[in-house]
Order: structure tokens, then C-alpha cells, then sequence
């Protein structure tokens, strides 16, 4: 559900490891004047970047993790996985008691980080995807064991300012997330290539063929988002009794489509499961 923003967030956010999505969040949420930039902590390692972000958003950015969560009510951690380990023993004596953790750190679950900052720590772990970039992306949240409601629903405020949220009861549901909506981008950017292709095929110019096969994917969207249908009575109403998108599906149909997008959603999500596994064995 989309959790439209209201009241300002009233206590200092830290933004730990402020890369593009990182950034992206702390953005969305100026713009949507959800948070004022003096609530803003965050750190980065280069100093060009710290004073690129200063500039930008008037963000206090720190080169220490410990120095940007000092006094933060809501830490949002967004790095590496490879260097999280690190990155936690740094921050965490500098943590508030009654700080909640917002990660976003990929294969990363929820018991480590508690683990690392110990077992009463409030955390929300959440699964943005890359069109969060331009405020359209698919973000899956799920609580921790200390998480209040309150917590999860500020943790859906971060979110709604770039796009989609929903929450899932059960964070192994996060691996099926990541199988669909966060690797779902790289399945469509190939649906959009193939389709410009076939109509370069047809005698379109590749410019032409890009951008009607882009409109295409985003407009049919727009229609099942704002509509409601199911996207089988949608393509009901295209297909037309020996019409072109018949002829069309029955080539998809033929090739196995429908079998091999199920099948691509299975195996990213058992990979992100495997990747979990692996995190949490190098972390323990």
C-alpha cells in the first residue's frame, strides 16, 4: 500500500553509508517534506562525497558511523553487505537505547543485525527496488521481534515517499520480494529490449521501437495500478476474435512465456535465500 506522508518526522535521522539509494530515501522525503534537513544525519567515507551531499540537501554528513547515529532517534542502514559487519561495531556504542534500525542492507536478515546491536534493538529490514530512483519503486518491509506498529509505520513512511510499500508478516517472504519486485526490473528492462527489437525487425528505427515498446510496458502498468483489474481481463479487452494480439499471445504462449517469468521469480528467489544463508555464516 502506498502510505501517504503526513506529519514531519520529529526526530534526527541518520543515514548510515549514504550510497544512490540511500540518498534517493533521504531526498524522497525532503521533497516530500516528510523530514527537514537539520533532522539530517548521514555518513560516507569520502570527503568529496560528504561535501557533495552538504551542499545539496544543507545535511549534516560525517566521516565517522559512530559521530552520524550520536543522539539519531531513527538510523537508516544502507551499506554493503561485505562491510557491514564493520560497520555495526562502529555505530553501535554510539546507538540511542530507543533508536529504531531501518536496513536495507541486501541477504542481511533481521537476526544478525540483532545480534550485532543487540537483542532488544527495534529493527525494520526493507527491500527497495531500482526504480525507487524515480519515485516509482516496490519497497517489502518486514518488523523484528521488538518492533512496534508505530516503528513499521514510520519505516512505511521512509518508503512511500519513493514509491509502492507493503509490509509481510514473515520476513522469509522478503527472498520471494526480492525474486519478484527487486530482480522484476532486470526481467523487464529484457521484455522492453526484445519487444523494441521486434520492432526494429518490422521496420521501426530503434528510437522509435524503444520508446513505444518503454510507453507500452508503462502505460499497460498505469492501467492494472489505477484500474484494479485483473491483468487477464485487461488483455481480454485487447484481443480481439482473430485479432493481432491473439496471433500475438499464441506466439508468447507457444515459446513458454508465461512458464519461464514463474520460473526466473523461483530461482532469484532461491538464490536470495542462498545469499541469505551465506550472510548470516560469515556473520556469526
Amino acid at each position: 500500500m502506498h502510505y501517504a506522508a503526513r506529519a514531519m518526522i520529529d526526530t534526527e535521522v541518520a543515514f548510515v553509508g549514504l550510497g544512490t539509494v540511500g540518498e534517493t530515501l533521504m531526498k524522497g522525503l525532503l521533497s516530500a517534506n516528510t523530514l527537514s534537513a537539520d533532522k539530517v544525519r548521514a555518513s560516507h567515507p569520502r570527503e568529496d562525497r560528504r561535501r557533495e551531499i552538504a551542499e545539496l540537501y544543507g545535511a549534516g554528513v560525517h566521516a565517522s558511523n559512530s559521530d552520524a547515529v550520536q543522539g539519531a532517534g531513527l538510523v537508516v542502514l544502507c551499506v554493503k553487505p561485505q562491510i557491514f559487519p564493520h560497520v555495526v561495531e562502529e555505530m553501535a556504542p554510539a546507538l540511542a537505547r530507543e533508536a529504531l534500525v531501518v536496513s536495507i542492507v541486501a541477504g542481511v536478515p533481521i537476526s544478525a543485525i540483532e545480534k550485532r546491536l543487540g537483542n532488544q534493538v527495534r529493527v525494520v529490514r526493507a527491500m527497495p527496488n531500482l526504480p525507487c530512483l524515480v519515485g516509482a519503486g516496490a519497497s517489502v518491509l518486514a518488523a523484528g521481534s521488538q518492533a512496534t506498529s508505530e516503528d513499521t509505520a514510520l519505516a512505511e513512511r521512509i518508503f512511500a515517499s519513493v514509491g509502492e510499500t507493503i509490509v509481510v508478516e514473515e520476513e522469509d517472504l522478503i527472498d520471494a520480494a526480492t525474486g519478484l519486485s527487486g530482480s522484476g526490473p532486470s526481467y523487464v528492462f529484457l521484455l522492453i529490449e526484445a519487444l523494441a527489437d521486434g520492432g526494429v525487425k518490422m521496420g521501426l528505427s530503434r528510437d522509435r521501437s524503444l520508446r513505444l515498446a518503454a510507453q507500452t510496458v508503462y502505460g499497460a502498468a498505469k492501467l492494472v495500478i489505477e484500474t484494479g483489474e485483473h491483468p487477464g481481463r485487461l488483455k481480454d479487452m485487447v484481443t480481439s476474435p482473430g485479432g493481432t494480439a491473439i496471433a500475438g499471445i499464441h506466439t508468447l504462449e507457444a515459446g513458454g512465456l508465461r512458464t519461464t517469468l514463474i520460473n526466473a521469480v523461483e530461482a532469484a528467489t532461491l538464490r536470495a535465500r542462498e545469499l541469505g544463508i551465506t550472510h548470516l555464516n560469515g556473520l556469526e
